[in-house]
């Protein structure tokens, strides 16, 4: 590597002195010392001999002298046209006790947002690669035309131009924009100019933004119960007054509303998070009449669409709305991967500036080489050819597992197969609560969510939310196998 490890060395030692005519000696102290107290890592290459020595500014041959004795102490080792390397320290074990280090003096304290924040990202258990299935919110994985993608990458790289590597317009590229605009008028009856777009990475980036020019402290806002528990908390998080709305066979219920003067509700119409439902029409134009009449807003999370509209589309609330009150939330990253990073907003026209404004001041604007390659993606006709692989994909593997699932688990769990989702919900018929069985079944690297953490306050929900698309029929097949013998030791 070809770090610059003037500063370091000198942290640990090295100095230059005309009076001490041994420098490699020196050297070679601060190197021991560096690698025994870990700021050197075991396994990091030095940088090569002749750089070393131009950085420190000393001849090569001092800097080999110093190598020498590493190597004869077992410090470094030297391996053949690659260079040296840290070994484990043999002769000192530092263990570093953080809790131990001293505390002169106190610190500021958080504030009463920051606190929110800690402590309410601590819903569910922590992401990592660890048990895709059967988490929800996942498509399927391992159909993604990598190859295609990669290809776009290489050709953007291929074209760019140094001036394309500094910073990015923040609403976004406007070929992804004009592409966007295009998909949005087709699949979800949305029509709206491309500088009427925002591209973020993601809804609840787009849901960040806006809750925060919008929200004062105690402002009041809807959410449907249950909810998707990242909105709920950034909400809370945001010191926002949170009112509830039920959720019926049509969708959010209305008369169930008790607060007066909301900022925002908060819905997923196409499909329900996490109950799967799709709200009726007749329940959409009431939406649409009772934000006008309380001079409000509504914040569409449209992050299913194009599943649960396959077969019978209806629009989107914000192509209906003839007033500028849908905020609209899109994403690609539960259509792609959730990786790629990539969402989009349209926000109402007195919106725009804050929403803008604050984005500048904060995470500035979503990575070009991605805008890039999904604008191509859109272009050239991939998006629309993967999305019907994924729909035919999602199709498949929802019978493979409702399938499998009643086989083999139907005894303990009462599936709701009517989910418009990629995610389905069973109803716990065991003598135990729903977070239990979360918790047993991550210990065998199995991902569900306790379908209780999405309601609001105490309740009496029962259930796992389950992702049935992300892993292929047979790792379908062998997980709810697996989860029929913890499930069976639960019994014990």
């Amino acid at each position: 590597m070809h770090f610059n490890l003037k500063g370091l060395l000198i942290r640990n030692g090295f100095f230059l002195d005309a009076n001490r005519p041994q420098i490699y000696i020196n050297l070679y102290t601060a190197f021991k010392k560096a690698i025994l107290n870990r700021s050197l890592e075991t396994g990091s290459k030095l940088p090569p001999s002749r750089v070393l020595a131009n950085d420190l500014g000393i001849s090569r041959s001092t800097v080999l002298k110093a190598i020498d004795l590493l190597l004869v102490e077992n410090y470094v080792v030297s391996k053949k046209g690659s260079g040296y390397y840290v070994c484990p320290p043999q002769d000192k074990k530092i263990k570093l006790n953080f809790s131990a280090i001293e505390k002169k003096g106190g610190y500021p304290t958080l504030s009463k947002k920051g606190r929110a924040f800690g402590n309410n990202a601590k819903w569910m258990v922590e992401d990592n690669n660890t048990g895709v299935a059967f988490r929800p919110g996942l498509p399927p994985l391992d159909i993604f035309p990598v190859q295609i993608w990669k290809k776009l990458i290489d050709e953007y790289w291929k074209h760019t131009t140094p001036s394309e590597l500094s910073y990015c317009n923040t609403i976004g590229l406007q070929c992804l924009r004009e592409n966007l605009s295009h998909y949005l008028r087709v699949y979800r009856d949305i029509h709206c100019h491309p500088d009427q777009i925002i591209i973020t990475t993601g809804s609840l980036h787009s849901l960040y933004l806006v809750a925060n020019v919008l929200l004062e402290q105690n402002d009041e806002v809807i959410v449907e119960d249950p909810t998707y528990p990242m909105a709920h908390n950034l909400f809370k998080s945001l010191g926002a007054s949170i009112c509830t709305a039920q959720v019926d066979a049509e969708g959010l219920n209305l008369s169930t509303i008790c607060c007066q003067h909301p900022k925002f509700v908060y819905t997923t119409p196409s499909c329900q998070y996490p109950l799967g439902i799709k709200m009726s029409m007749k329940r959409r134009r009431d939406v649409l009449k009772w934000a006008a009449q309380k001079e409000t807003y509504v914040i569409e999370d449209d992050y299913n669409h194009e599943f649960s509209n396959w077969e019978k589309p209806l629009g989107s609330l914000y192509g209906m709305a003839p007033q500028q009150r849908v905020i609209y939330l899109g994403t690609f990253n539960k259509l792609i991967h959730p990786s790629l990073r990539l969402g989009y907003m349209i926000v109402p026209d007195q919106l725009m500036d804050a929403v803008i404004g604050l984005y500048k001041q904060s995470s500035r604007f979503a990575s070009r080489e991605n805008q890039k390659a999904m604008s191509t993606f859109i272009e050239k006709d991939y998006l629309n050819k993967h999305l019907r692989r994924v729909i035919d994909t999602a199709t498949e593997r929802k019978e493979v597992f409702v399938h499998h699932f009643n086989t083999v688990l139907g005894d303990s769990f009462s599936l709701d197969h009517n989910s418009l989702g990629l995610h389905l919900i069973a109803h716990n018929k065991l003598n135990t609560t729903d977070t239990f069985v979360e918790q047993k079944l991550l210990q065998h690297n199995i991902r569900v969510h306790a379908l209780s953490k999405y309601h609001i306050g105490p309740n009496s929900a029962n259930g796992m939310v389950m992702g049935f698309c992300s892993v292929n029929p047979k790792q379908i097949k062998e997980t709810i196998q697996n989860m029929g013998n913890v499930i069976e030791q639960l019994k014990i």
